[in-house]
């Protein structure tokens, strides 16, 4: 698995090392964006976010050996949507076994009226979204709607009462990204 953090966080993030310990003894990859690796605060537009995503997931495919369609990619809040647009691209979709959206940024708190769903009706992979129930950045029904336009399956899994920041939720997280993950990797579980 490849996981990428918020806007305002690193690869070392709390929740992603959480994800990490959590999916052992599968391989997986914490990666940080090209401003954070700069030492900027204020990400990169899109485009540069999104060829980051590309070009981690397909080094760490290189270094395992294996297909990027062997790899689940996801993140937090940005990161998540970033590996969302990498794998929705009309152009050039990244081509992975599973997509993981950890408090998924629908529409800024600001601008609830501008959602960021352009790309999901082109979402094939299966995807897992946990969000909790009172995130300001995208409430439980206009996930659960927005997300409706993409035609691979899609799960939900609800923190209750949690807001976007998923406080103190990193363990619980990662035990519900793993399950999911598991399940993939062995439907027969």
């Amino acid at each position: 698995m490849v996981l990428f953090p918020g806007a305002g966080t690193s690869a070392d993030h709390t929740s992603l090392v959480a994800l990490e310990r959590a999916l052992a003894p599968l391989p997986v990859a914490r990666a940080d964006f090209p401003y954070r690796r700069a030492g900027k605060r204020a990400p990169d537009r899109a485009p540069v976010l999104i060829e980051c995503v590309r070009t981690e997931v397909r080094a760490f495919a290189d270094r395992l050996g294996v297909p990027t369609t062997d790899l689940v990619i996801g993140g937090r809040s940005m990161g998540g949507r970033m590996c969302s647009m990498a794998v929705a691209d009309a152009d050039a979709p990244l081509a992975v076994c599973g997509l993981v959206c950890i408090a998924y940024p629908l529409a800024p708190p600001r601008a609830p009226d501008t959602p960021r769903i352009g790309h999901l009706p082109m979402i094939t992979v299966p995807t897992l979204c946990v969000s909790g129930t009172k995130d300001e950045y995208g409430s439980r029904g206009a996930l659960e709607s927005a997300f409706a336009v993409v035609p691979g399956p899609v799960e939900f899994s609800w923190l209750e009462g949690k807001r976007h920041d998923l406080a103190r939720c990193d363990d619980e997280v990662a035990a519900r990204v793993a399950r999911w993950v598991n399940a993939l990797a062995d439907p027969r579980r």
